[in-house]
């Protein structure tokens, strides 16, 4: 039997033996042969992943003039199943992070495993953490980008979001440059969430971004803004913009608008205010295009600067009468004279001798109804009709400005096609890319492109000059000691609540060039006035000379050396000029 003698004893030895051998073997089978497994499974246990941000590249003038950049700063976190005890961490941080207590203590109290207390804390305050050695706090990289200029420039630059991605401007545009690439680092921690010392520590370090260096001179861009704040600041215009363009190289120097917004602060912007109107708001331009149409009538051989035409102070177009800026009896005015008196009349007669198409032609070689390509999301391509399309009155509107859209960017563009001999350069804003490893690539130079010949661009440049001489419509344009070239314009402005004219105010423009005579930049300023009349001689031109007179002198520009022409206005000045003699002219218009 089972209880008795020898046969008790060896099942005593079965319960004893088969229990060790299970347990041998289950220790043979861990350590022997899922030994490396479970141990690996350990370490990975142990093994956190950090990121490492790549630190974002700046955004400076030409000049290297910082406008953004970034410097390190990390995010405090903390994991509150490995903090020993929540308010004494609260109270040891809470003067680092000036945060109170009880919402530090709150959060280290939180359910889950990761909880935020700060963000974007400079080096020395976590130096200051990680030497208080509090169990299950630690860092994560969290840049802060900065924008030393404030607002100057900022519709330019643009700015980022909480998680560094660009969000407008040049940010955007180069987010892919200036973002860089992020590395990581694995490192095996211990039960408080700290590294251990001799445990695995390994990083792949990030690549910074590249750093755009921009056209704008900053010393202009700052002088541009203050400008156009004063305008804003005069109770009647809703919005100002202004452009300076290299003529030579179609860089831009300088553009703003205002309001304007600090990237520092787009979080707490109007989102309205947040974009840049130099390039994505339209408006019609007036006769700051009358330029374009007696560019066409001259480069096709319907005129010159002397070419004599009578002129009534109102003209039929279909079913509309389209008057001069002041109605008058028929004048004998130069072709030159109705650029400088800004005749509507005068322009829709010479825009009629070109015909519709072909100044639809001249319209679009000039880059008016195209994006000019620059380098700045949002970019609108303005408004233009098919000549095809247009009735008699648009017909008549269009040579005069009104009926089609411009940027001001597209709108100084135009002008300087006129300034460099006919030779119109897309206007561009980036100067070259510079990466970590000093490497530097340049963006491919616009293709420039003949509008007009040489000789149809010295004439036009002496009409627009006119302009601002004696009789013309700006005198207020003038910059002492130097000959300048412009035109004003004065449209009327589209009433959002209607969609009509009616009660929409006027958008005032002037564009102009110098030194006339040896240009070297373009300056284009609009003046945004839905509760004024004014005219684009009396409000836009005064802009346009405190501008371009900072623009030449902080540019070295040298004083013209030359005089300004005797200018013909009118059949009789040409009589006179003939003869010896002066002559008066008609009072000015627009």
């Amino acid at each position: 039997p089972l209880t008795s003698g020898p046969g008790r004893l060896w099942w005593g030895l079965v319960l004893v033996v088969v229990p060790l051998l299970v347990v041998t073997g289950k220790l043979v089978l861990l350590q022997g042969v899922d030994g490396g497994a479970y141990a690996n499974a350990a370490e990975q246990d142990r093994l956190s992943t950090y990121p490492i941000a790549a630190l974002r590249g700046a955004v400076v003038d030409r000049d290297g003039n910082p406008f953004a950049y970034t410097v390190e700063a990390s995010r405090v976190v903390a994991d509150p199943t490995v903090v020993d005890d929540p308010e004494r961490t609260a109270l040891a941080l809470s003067a680092l992070l000036d945060l109170p207590v009880d919402e530090l203590t709150e959060r280290l109290t939180a359910e889950g495993r990761y909880v935020v207390l700060a963000r974007q804390v400079p080096p020395e305050t976590t130096d200051a953490i990680d030497e208080l050695g509090l169990a299950g706090v630690s860092f994560e990289d969290d840049p802060v980008r900065l924008y030393p200029a404030g607002s100057v420039g900022g519709q330019i630059v643009g700015w980022v979001g909480r998680d560094g991605e660009g969000l407008g401007g040049v940010e955007l545009r180069f987010d892919d440059a200036l973002a860089g690439t992020d590395g990581q680092r694995r490192v095996e921690v211990g039960s408080g969430g700290n590294p251990i010392p001799s445990g695995i520590d390994e990083s792949t370090p990030a690549t910074d971004g590249s750093t755009v260096e921009l056209t704008v001179d900053r010393d202009v861009q700052f002088t541009v803004e203050q400008r156009l704040a004063q305008a804003c600041a005069d109770g009647a215009t809703t919005r100002a913009s202004a452009v300076v363009l290299d003529v030579h190289t179609g860089e831009v120097v300088a553009m703003g608008s205002c309001p304007g917004y600090d990237p520092a602060r787009a979080g707490s912007t109007d989102p309205a205010l947040l974009g840049n109107p130099v390039v994505s708001d339209v408006f019609e331009p007036g006769s700051v295009m009358k330029a374009v149409t007696l560019a066409a009538a001259v480069e096709e051989g319907e005129a010159t600067p002397d070419t004599v035409l009578t002129v009534d102070g109102h003209i039929q177009a279909g079913d509309v009468v389209v008057t001069d800026a002041h109605d008058h009896d028929p004048v004998d005015w130069t072709v030159t004279g109705i650029l400088a008196k800004s005749s509507n009349v005068g322009t829709i007669m010479l825009a009629r001798q070109v015909g519709d198409a072909t100044l639809e032609r001249y319209l679009r070689a000039f880059g008016v109804g195209e994006e000019t390509g620059i380098e700045l999301p949002g970019e609108s391509a303005g408004i233009l009709e098919a000549s095809a399309d247009w009735t008699e009155s648009r017909a008549a509107n269009v040579p005069i400005g009104q009926g089609v859209s411009v940027t001001t960017l597209q709108m100084a563009s135009v002008f300087q096609a006129i300034a460099n001999d006919g030779v119109r350069v897309p206007p561009r804003l980036v100067e070259s890319v510079t990466a970590p490893d000093g490497t530097t690539s340049t963006p491919e130079a616009p293709e420039a492109t003949r509008v007009i010949g040489e000789d149809t661009a010295d004439d036009l440049a002496y009409m627009l000059e006119a302009v601002v001489g004696p009789g013309g419509t700006a005198p207020l344009g003038e910059v002492d000691g130097y000959r300048v070239a412009g035109k004003t314009g004065t449209a009327q402005r589209a009433n959002p609540e209607c969609g009509c004219y009616e009660g929409g105010g006027y958008v005032t423009t002037f564009v102009g060039f110098a030194p006339a005579d040896d240009p070297q930049y373009v300056v284009a300023v609009d003046l945004e006035r839905p509760t004024s009349s004014a005219e684009g001689g009396q409000v836009a031109a005064p802009v346009f000379a405190d501008v371009m007179r900072y623009v030449l002198t902080h540019g070295g520009v040298v004083p013209s050396g030359t005089a300004r022409p005797d200018f013909a206005l009118t059949g009789e000045d040409l009589a006179a000029r003939a003869g010896g003699t002066g002559a008066g002219t008609p009072a000015a218009g627009d």
